[in-house]
């Protein structure tokens, strides 16, 4: 077994709390992504299972070990940072079989497991080249290399992919994730990056000022955030949200938004009632947004910017609030600071407590994975 467990793990330096109480359980050969801005304490996570970091309190686990006393070499585990870490003196062959070296692995073993890795990466033709002469890519790779020679239980991976150009972090995504499939091991993947998040991992764990927020399949978690947070930070253009008020006419449940009135589709009316909210935030994402003549929601056009695939168009509401949607290339767009009527398919609809800034669940028995 190389699973990972969290179990209310916290970290703090000093007055401040990096990770809060983390309670998180990554499976056996499952690929991982813990994803979040800047400073919300995914990389300290990260640094806590590699043992470069002391645990405050809680209890980590790899496999069936506790691994909190442990130092970092006895705990079987390979990290890769962003800054890839290669030793500019050394040639490729010697960068990857150095952690083979310093456990004192023969010499004819060191070759044969440095021809393995350097053939699944694509770096024999680069074994007697020094760091100096390698692209961005090709460094990244012989730091991968370097980590599964060890052959390590989990691979810990932070941002590895942050240095790299835009061509190529989609050539290298797919490449981890055919390694990661090939190899059958389990992977920690740290990044900011959504789109390597719902690209790459079997799950993504998202965090926010040191709190687990919600984890899930990438599809699952897109479809049906738990919060506001994940609802903005995933998707890009990020959701549409604007708060409103629920009222009630002839029997029926309507959001006062700037520029209208939304109805509201009955499968959330239970929730509501039984919940007795009336400040709530409307979610819609940009690609269940329409320009319809007969829209309950009136807008000005204020930007139309155009991607080659797709349009998005910029839409202020009565309040100067921006909200987005997407068209696509061949729909001719409206013109700018032209006024429109706004819709949105009903079933598509996210409402979220002002409050607690908490979900409200459209179906009955809908079930959100969350922070436990």
């Amino acid at each position: 077994m190389s699973g990972v467990s969290f179990e209310g793990v916290t970290k703090r330096f000093g007055d401040v709390v990096a990770v809060d109480d983390l309670t998180l359980e990554v499976l056996d050969h499952e690929f991982l992504v813990l994803l979040g801005p800047s400073g919300c304490g995914k990389s300290t996570a990260l640094r806590m299972v590699a043992g470069l970091e002391d645990p405050t309190a809680g209890i980590i686990r790899i496999g069936d070990r506790v691994v909190n006393d442990l130092e970092p070499r006895n705990r079987d585990v390979a990290m890769v940072f962003q800054s890839y870490a290669l030793y500019p003196h050394m040639t490729v062959r010697r960068n990857i079989e150095f952690p083979l070296r310093t456990r004192k692995v023969p010499p004819e073993e060191r070759e044969r497991a440095v021809q393995d890795a350097a053939g699944v990466l694509g770096l024999k033709s680069l074994l007697d080249r020094k760091p100096g002469q390698l692209s961005g890519g090709q460094r990244q790779r012989v730091a991968l290399a370097r980590a599964i020679v060890r052959r390590p239980s989990v691979f810990l991976m932070d941002e590895p992919l942050s240095n790299l150009d835009a061509k190529l972090r989609v050539q290298t995504r797919a490449e981890l994730i055919e390694l990661q499939r090939r190899l059958g091991v389990t992977v920690i993947y740290v990044t900011h990056d959504q789109v390597e998040a719902m690209t790459m991992g079997h799950r993504i764990a998202i965090m926010n000022e040191g709190v687990l927020q919600q984890v899930g399949p990438p599809q699952a978690v897109y479809e049906r955030p738990a919060n506001l947070f994940v609802a903005r930070f995933i998707g890009n253009p990020p959701m549409n949200t604007v708060v409103g008020v629920v009222t009630e006419r002839d029997g029926r449940l309507h959001l006062a938004i700037p520029g209208g009135e939304q109805p509201l589709p009955e499968s959330l009316w239970p929730a509501l009632r039984a919940r007795d909210v009336r400040s709530v935030v409307l979610g819609v994402r940009p690609e269940h947004l329409r320009i319809d003549p007969e829209g309950p929601v009136a807008a000005t056009v204020a930007v139309v910017e155009s991607l080659g695939h797709e349009r998005h168009v910029l839409c202020r509401l009565e309040d100067g609030q921006l909200v987005i949607l997407r068209i696509p290339a061949d729909v001719p767009p409206p013109g700018e600071g032209s006024m429109v009527r706004l819709s949105a398919d009903a079933a598509q609809l996210h409402l979220f407590d002002g409050e607690s800034t908490e979900r409200i669940a459209a179906v009955a028995g809908e079930v959100v994975e969350a922070r436990r």
